[in-house]
Parts: C-alpha cells; structure tokens; sequence
C-alpha cells in the first residue's frame, strides 16, 4: 500500500467537540461530524447548490425580522458523542447570529437536498436526528436530473419524536408553515 493510500490518523478517532471547535473553517468544509467521526461529503453539483440557494433566497425573504435563512454552516445536535450536521439549509433565529455552535433549540426548520449517495442518510438518517433533537420542521428536496424538484415537507411531532408528513409540492412550492412562502423550483 502507498502512502498515498493510507487514511489519516483523524479518519479513525473519534473527535471531541473542544477539538473540532478548534479546528479551521477550511478543516470543517465538506465534512459532517456523527457519533463523533468524520463523514466526509462529496462536492454538491450545481443543481444541488442551485436549487439550495432559490430556497434559501426565498426563505429569509419570508422570514421576516426574526429568521434568517443560510446554506451550509454546522447544527451541533450532539456535544457527546460530537454530532455535527451541515443541511443544505437552515433557518435559524435571527439572534443568534453570532452564536457558535449553532443548537436545535435556535433552529426552525433544515431542508435537505437529496443527491446521489445521500439518499437514505437525507430520508430516513437525518430525519430521524433533527426530529429526536426537536427541530420543528424539515423539508426534503429530491432531484430529478431532468424536470422539477420534489419537495417534501414534515412537522415535528413533539410527543412521537418523529416527523410527520406535510404537503409535498412541485414545481411552486406554496406554504403557510412555518410562515408563508412561495418559491419557483421550475427555475432551477
């Protein structure tokens, strides 16, 4: 085997999060932190980063002044074992901006875009995760390398701990919840 070919050391220790809370930006980039090891994630494509950023523009302009709406920073779900999770995007409560980490309790809603291998982590994984943390809402975009995009929604139900199924739209995505939105996926 060459050198080339060996993983780093960090690939096979778990990482605390007083640890990742010092490492660089540039070291956080295309990685999830689950039950404290590193997921590495593939590049997202253009179409993934576009239809991203359509429902995030669209998003924290509906926020209004007290949600914001971003793509791919971190949510801490977990401290032990670390459990960093980076959705496609996320809105979050406008004053806590400058807080780091970024917790459940500040989130409203994460939305995920499904790409090829993310599959059953964006549908049954993290789903599973942002609900058992009470994150209200969560949105799952799937794409088709040709038409429109599928948008799934859910709500959080609080005394289930799981997510049940909301409205599931193509093409204009047209919602009162969790405040009202209108967004063309038809210009991706």
């Amino acid at each position: 085997m060459t050198a080339e070919m060996v993983a780093p050391a960090w690939m096979h220790q778990q990482v605390t999060a007083e640890q990742y809370d010092s490492w660089t930006e540039e070291q956080c980039a295309g990685i999830e932190i689950v039950d404290g090891m590193v997921v590495v994630s593939p590049s997202a494509s253009k179409r993934h980063n576009r239809v991203a950023r359509l429902l995030a523009n669209a998003l924290d302009a509906a926020a209004g002044p007290d949600w914001n709406a971003d793509t791919d920073f971190d949510v801490r779900l977990h401290d032990v074992p670390l459990t960093n999770r980076r959705p496609d995007v996320t809105v979050y409560r406008a004053d806590t901006l400058d807080v780091l980490p970024t917790r459940p309790e500040h989130v409203l809603l994460v939305v995920e875009v499904v790409s090829p291998g993310s599959e059953t982590t964006d549908r049954i994984v993290k789903a599973d995760q942002y609900a058992k943390v009470g994150i209200q809402f969560y949105w799952r975009v799937e794409q088709a390398a040709t038409g429109t995009p599928l948008v799934y929604t859910y709500v959080l139900d609080p005394a289930a701990g799981r997510y049940r199924d909301g409205e599931v739209f193509t093409g204009v995505v047209k919602t009162a919840a969790p405040f009202p939105v209108e967004v063309d996926l038809g210009r991706v």
